[in-house]
């Protein structure tokens, strides 16, 4: 698994997680996590993060180190917890992701069709 840098030093997962942890760990945990989770690719994983959405899931992380899980642990407990949630109708019909798919496999290929459609 290749772990690629952020493009988004500022906001979205890497910027977040700076007011939390480690950014470069909290970035080196959760790009292979969320890769063998929802088995997109590297890409794919980065632009996720990179993303509102990402910061989204950095607050998850947050909130498992707030319950004092260490770094590695509450970056798994929110993976478990965005493979849990399912993308709903009103989700699915603002983005075009089908209901019922994983809410983070969902969002990480949605930041892969919209890279293969850029290029």
């Amino acid at each position: 698994m290749t772990i690629l840098p952020t493009n988004n030093t500022e906001w979205g997962f890497f910027g977040t997680m700076a007011d939390h942890a480690d950014p470069a760990e909290a970035w080196k945990l959760a790009m292979p996590a969320i890769q063998t989770a929802t088995g997109c690719p590297d890409t794919a994983v980065r632009d996720f993060l990179d993303s509102t959405q990402g910061r989204h899931f950095a607050d998850d992380v947050a909130n498992g180190l707030f319950r004092c899980l260490g770094l590695a642990a509450a970056i798994d407990a929110a993976v478990a917890r965005w493979m849990a949630w399912t993308i709903s109708r009103h989700t699915a019909r603002e983005t075009g992701i089908p209901h019922g798919l994983p809410y983070l496999t969902g969002f990480v290929t949605h930041f892969e069709i919209m890279a293969d459609a850029a290029a």
